[in-house]
């Protein structure tokens, strides 16, 4: 599908947005600046994120790493657990990583056009034009959730938003109707107006100043559109936890890749496909790993709490251990399990689940 707008359809568009913006627009922090750091980090961390929930971590991290060279050189457990709670966590990896590419490979500039953005790990089409039109006032039109609501109602596009097929007619449509005089506050203007005007359930059309325009209004749409499929239904996982510990410390390990929680630490884990294992189950699997239970020192009630991700769900249990003696040498090179005391655990980048587990059980 083609789609080029005539002067005037692009031309009331772009005005009533830019009329609308500066009196309806909340004072955020990066919006006072030109700095494409500060203005990259923002990016990532309201990926996904509501901005009253980013913005703390933002102030965290620009106070923690004024510079992208200062954020480099810091350890990934580090920025990991500035980031801990923030969730899909492939962002601050993929955070630290550009960082390092930034520094290592453009000297601590930031590229300064939108297709060289795009060469950086982790910085998609909408990041990079945020950037470039932010920064360096280049004409491209950002285009994230809040930007396809706005545009199919007021056009009335009933494309699935969610095909990559899609795509391309939004961005069409968009790159259209930014003006190349004022790029970095129609980027900002239509994202606003997406996230407090032109809200998903509850859009306030009555006092809309596209309303006489807007296709969804005119026809009984609103809440039609944007057409977007569902989502697979989330798979559910069983993570049976062994809270291993012996006189004043507590194991612990650091996940690998190719899962959920990359580089975060949790406990010794027992994935079953059943939301019970047994005691008798559990001294086996302490056992296993050459542990051996004190049993006069057992604690009940197992906890148990649930953890919705995007894409599955996970049903986690823990199961308090106390140990004989410590685990053996071969079983902690083996597993990757380690020692800890409360303040060192303290430190270590979790994910919310197991720090709401440590958080209710007082370790």
């Amino acid at each position: 599908m083609s789609l080029v707008l005539t002067d005037p359809a692009r031309l009331w568009f772009s005005a009533a947005l830019l009329n609308w913006y500066p009196r309806h627009r909340r004072d955020l922090p990066w919006r006072h600046t030109r700095d494409p750091y500060a203005i990259w980090l923002s990016e990532v961390i309201l990926q996904q994120t509501r901005v009253k929930q980013g913005l703390p971590y933002y102030l965290d991290f620009i106070t923690s790493y004024p510079t992208v060279q200062d954020l480099a050189a810091a350890p990934q457990d580090e920025v990991l657990r500035h980031w801990q709670g923030l969730g899909y966590y492939s962002r601050a990896r993929n955070m630290h990583h550009t960082a390092q590419q930034v520094v290592q490979e453009y000297g601590g500039q930031f590229p300064g056009s939108y297709q060289e953005l795009l060469k950086l790990r982790g910085v998609g089409q909408y990041t990079a034009a945020a950037i470039a039109s932010f920064a360096y006032d280049e004409q491209v039109a950002v285009l994230d959730g809040n930007v396809f609501r706005v545009l199919a109602r007021v056009f009335g596009f009933t494309q699935d938003i969610a095909a990559p097929a899609s795509r391309k007619v939004f961005q069409q449509l968009a790159d259209t109707l930014i003006p190349a005089e004022q790029p970095a506050e129609f980027n900002q203007a239509i994202m606003e107006f997406g996230a407090i005007q032109c809200t998903p359930a509850k859009p306030d059309c009555l006092f809309c100043p596209l309303q006489q325009q807007c296709f969804a209004f005119q026809h009984g749409m609103v809440q039609e559109l944007p057409v977007k499929s569902k989502a697979k239904a989330a798979r559910t996982r069983y993570f049976h936890y062994l809270v291993l510990r012996h006189a004043n410390t507590v194991y612990l390990r650091k996940r690998g890749p190719k899962d959920i929680w990359e580089g975060l630490y949790d406990f010794a884990l027992h994935e079953t496909e059943s939301a019970e294992l047994p005691a008798v189950a559990v001294v086996e699997v302490v056992e296993s790993l050459g542990g051996r239970v004190a049993t006069n020192r057992a604690e009940e009630p197992v906890a148990a709490l649930r953890h919705v991700l995007s894409h599955q769900k996970v049903e986690a249990k823990f199961h308090a251990v106390w140990l004989q003696e410590p685990l053996p040498a071969a079983t902690l090179a083996a597993t990757g399990l380690a020692p800890y005391q409360a303040a060192e655990i303290e430190e270590l980048p979790k994910s919310i689940l197991i720090t709401n587990y440590i958080s209710n059980s007082g370790i």
